[in-house]
């Protein structure tokens, strides 16, 4: 019996870029299962990029990309999709369709792609609304609802298909502190109690030392990674003078304090 691997995503010698321009080059890492994963930088590093290659958006001119062993850059039409589905994607600004309440944008991926019975989909609906906090809000229209809230709808659709991995882009975008706190505790709590992977796109230091296992620091002036790890052993043993800056924005205070975990 072969055993399952513990990489929930492996990127090899992954080159990438558009036009004439390579934004990344010969990039490798890998994001373990149940791991909450962060890549961040400075503007034009390529954060949404690379998130655009890892959700099959965009193809890479060299190198892989495995999600749960299985390859989403050879992949083709049904290989591909299958592999899709896998996954779910709450985008920045969190996608819902204004026309629809919140209830039917996330019964939007249950009808397309499973064969439930409409019963049975209100009921995942009612459980996915219940898991981001949303119960008894599921016929109101997106407009209706605060950012925070519209961005727990969002992820309540993401996950409309169980997925094992969810992609985040600047999930605390355009939130007060209150409710990107109250986010990055939901994201905790589903990667808790269903070991979910996370991946997030994220500029935000006070979520990156809230919730990242590890962080995937790229720079733009090397087109590749310039560190991955804990944030305290990145803090503690880098000797790069700008992974510092970065990091010591905010945050350092909590590292300080034992907050990091």
């Amino acid at each position: 019996m072969t055993k399952k691997s513990n990489k929930a995503i492996e990127v090899v010698d992954l080159t990438i870029g558009y036009d004439d321009t390579v934004i990344l080059e010969n990039v490798n890492f890998h994001v373990g299962r149940g791991e909450v994963f962060v890549i961040l930088g400075g503007s034009g590093c390529g954060k949404t990029t690379l998130l655009k290659h890892l959700i099959g958006l965009s193809t890479p001119w060299e190198g892989d990309i495995l999600i749960n062993g299985r390859s989403i850059v050879t992949s083709k039409g049904a290989r591909k999709r299958e592999i899709m589905r896998g996954f779910g994607v709450l985008y920045q600004s969190g996608a819902l369709f204004g026309s629809l309440s919140v209830r039917d944008n996330i019964a939007l991926p249950l009808d397309e792609y499973t064969p439930l019975e409409p019963e049975m989909v209100e009921a995942v609906v009612d459980d996915k609304l219940t898991l981001v906090g949303l119960e008894g809000y599921g016929n109101y229209l997106p407009a209706s609802l605060s950012g925070g809230m519209r961005k727990r709808a969002g992820l309540a659709r993401a996950m409309a298909l169980n997925p094992s991995i969810l992609f985040f882009d600047e999930p605390s975008a355009g939130l007060d502190p209150v409710s990107a706190a109250q986010l990055d505790r939901l994201i905790l709590n589903i990667r808790d109690e269903l070991g979910t992977t996370m991946v997030i796109v994220t500029h935000e230091l006070e979520s990156i030392f809230a919730i990242a296992d590890r962080v995937l620091m790229l720079d733009k002036n090397i087109r590749g990674v310039s560190a991955i790890g804990p944030l305290d052993e990145l803090l503690k043993n880098s000797s790069d003078p700008w992974i510092h800056e970065f990091l010591t924005r905010s945050g350092m205070t909590r590292l300080n304090s034992g907050k990091v975990k």
